[in-house]
């Protein structure tokens, strides 16, 4: 039986391109890729694979969408967290970024790297995905798959099954492994085809399109580019922590993080590290709001002032705060602080700027020349 390793993200696409080759005969096994910049709250990526640990819990769910998938299509699957690998290509990948701070078509050649060496390990004859052609508009486009395939070192290996009619004949192809006539013929950005295949093929319960990954939403991009730009050295938690909260860049070393509800403030006392303040608001409901960089008496105020702020005690003269510091066995201490106008704080909200992301990006391509 031929063998083949599936790229399985446990959307609708990957789930039809392994079972429309699953019956043509095909013995298939799945990678699922995880990594910090799966969009959680899509429920792309399950529970706990890449956010912080420090969240509330919430309903029960075991496992990736990846790992439920590959359960009902009855297929072994691994799953690898590509989050490390990530970090390094997003401070200056060789083929750019797309609208927003989306490295894809990097981050494509990186899994299918991956992917590679896991053929060799389960001998395996060809690589699947679920990319359709004409889907998206950075990585699958004709020219982009071409060239990740090369990169990756699998050029005419891998099997787009949705797509292939549309495609390039592949070497499996040519071998008789599979008949593409029997295989679907779809394109673009519609998902009514595969909709209708699932139908065909009963299967329900499939994530929404909406998942995917963070960084080509506009206004996480916004923050990654903050980051990028001011801070040298960035961590995991760094990007844990851009999920959360309102950002506000005080200072060239210093911001402020503001909780927008009671699961997120949760999440704040998680993610902070020793050198991190927490501020939180003595006597009166509100925010909790994390400071991170220096730790001057002015930035402490203005962070309180922030939590005030976004309380319904924005209106009052003085607001008293009490001040942590994080992972210490420094003493917390009260203090009061003035409600920050929404003149001061707009200002230096971190969001996504179009123009400031173009000129991001043309620094660096002239310091890579």
């Amino acid at each position: 039986m031929t063998k083949a390793v599936a790229l399985l993200s446990g959307g609708l696409d990957s789930t039809l391109a392994i079972k429309v080759m699953q019956e043509q005969g095909i013995e298939v096994e799945a990678l699922n890729f995880t990594s910090i910049f799966c969009n959680c709250s899509s429920g792309s990526c399950g529970t706990g694979s890449c956010g912080t640990d420090a969240a509330p819990p919430a309903k029960e769910e075991k496992g990736t969408e990846g790992m439920r998938a590959a359960q009902k299509l009855d297929v072994p699957v691994k799953v690898l967290s590509t989050t490390h690998h990530f970090l390094e290509i997003l401070k200056n990948p060789k083929h750019g970024y797309g609208a927003h701070m989306n490295p894809c078509i990097d981050c494509r050649i990186g899994m299918l790297k991956t992917a590679a060496n896991y053929m060799e390990e389960t001998n395996s004859e060809f690589l699947i995905t679920g990319e359709v052609l004409g889907q998206r508009p950075m990585s699958q486009r004709r020219e982009a798959m071409k060239t990740v395939e090369q990169e990756a070192g699998l050029e005419g290996r891998v099997v787009r099954p949705l797509s292939a009619k549309f495609l390039d004949e592949t070497i499996p192809e040519k071998e008789g492994k599979f008949d593409s006539a029997n295989l679907p013929a779809i394109t673009g950005r519609s998902r009514k085809p595969q909709m209708e295949l699932a139908d065909i093929f009963e299967i329900k319960d499939y994530p929404c399109a909406a998942g995917g990954c963070a960084l080509t939403d506009a206004e996480f991009a916004g923050r990654v580019q903050d980051l990028l730009e001011h801070t040298e050295d960035q961590t995991v938690n760094d990007y844990n922590l851009l999920k959360n909260g309102r950002h506000f860049r005080l200072d060239p070393n210093s911001k402020a993080v503001v909780g927008r509800d009671e699961a997120e403030n949760y999440r704040l006392l998680g993610i902070s590290l020793e050198g991190d303040v927490r501020i939180a608001l003595v006597d009166h409901p509100g925010p909790t709001v994390l400071l991170r960089g220096d730790l001057t008496e002015q930035n402490i105020r203005f962070a309180g002032g922030l939590a005030a702020r976004y309380s319904k005690a924005k209106e009052e003269p003085q607001v008293r705060v009490k001040v942590t510091y994080a992972r210490s066995k420094r003493e917390p201490y009260e203090l009061e602080v003035r409600p920050v106008a929404e003149a001061e704080s707009e200002p230096i909200r971190i969001q996504w700027n179009k123009e400031k992301n173009k000129a991001f990006k043309r620094s660096l391509q002239t310091s890579a020349v």
